[in-house]
């Protein structure tokens, strides 16, 4: 089954975001998903024609992780983002863990937003851990290193520098406060939910 880029145009517009700057990342995301395709297609090639022990397929396989990645943490991304500036409820059961863990949702914010800060192109990612139903704020350089096993993201930051540099340059703080000014706190809870519910955590 071959991957489709989703259509993200109802993000043009977005406040804080050029659409030049828009566009060329839904460019860019295609991109990952193209690749994913194409790099499936190959190895299944490879595979029938009973080549799996060649350095070829050892290194398709090994960049499978890099463009599967690329292509869904892209939608992770654009998927928790809006418009329309909102606010997360305090009813949200995400913004109850959050108190309970960071003291408070601007404690969180401000962890989190030091991560995104960290030097060097990556991602920023609220875990959910599926096993204790802890929540983590993680580096994730490139695409395919750092994740946590077991983890459910939840909010996703792109820190790469495409995804910020046309717009804010080297400000990348700017750019975060922008990102916050964006973010759908009600699909980052939905997935919150989500995860809780099929982890089977204790709810608090």
């Amino acid at each position: 089954m071959k991957y489709e880029a989703k259509d993200y145009t109802r993000l043009l517009g977005t406040q804080g975001f050029s659409d030049t700057l828009l566009n060329n990342h839904f460019t860019l995301y295609k991109g990952y998903v193209d690749n994913t395709n194409k790099l499936m297609e190959e190895l299944k090639q490879l595979e029938s024609s009973g080549k799996m022990q060649t350095p070829h397929y050892s290194e398709l396989h090994r960049r499978f992780g890099w463009e599967f990645n690329g292509m869904r943490l892209h939608e992770y991304y654009f998927d928790n983002m809006i418009k329309t500036k909102s606010e997360p409820s305090k009813s949200f059961e995400l913004y109850k863990k959050m108190e309970l863990e960071f003291g408070g949702f601007e404690n969180w914010k401000k962890e989190f937003s030091a991560v995104g800060a960290m030097r060097g192109i990556g991602w920023a990612i609220l875990y959910l851990d599926s096993m204790t139903g802890n929540l983590f704020n993680v580096w994730v350089n490139e695409h395919d290193a750092g994740h946590l096993s077991g983890g459910t993201p939840l909010l996703v930051l792109d820190v790469f520098e495409h995804a910020f540099i046309l717009d804010y340059g080297l400000k990348r703080a700017d750019y975060i406060q922008a990102f916050f000014n964006a973010v759908s706190w009600e699909e980052v809870n939905n997935r919150y939910d989500r995860a809780h519910a099929k982890a089977g955590a204790v709810k608090h």
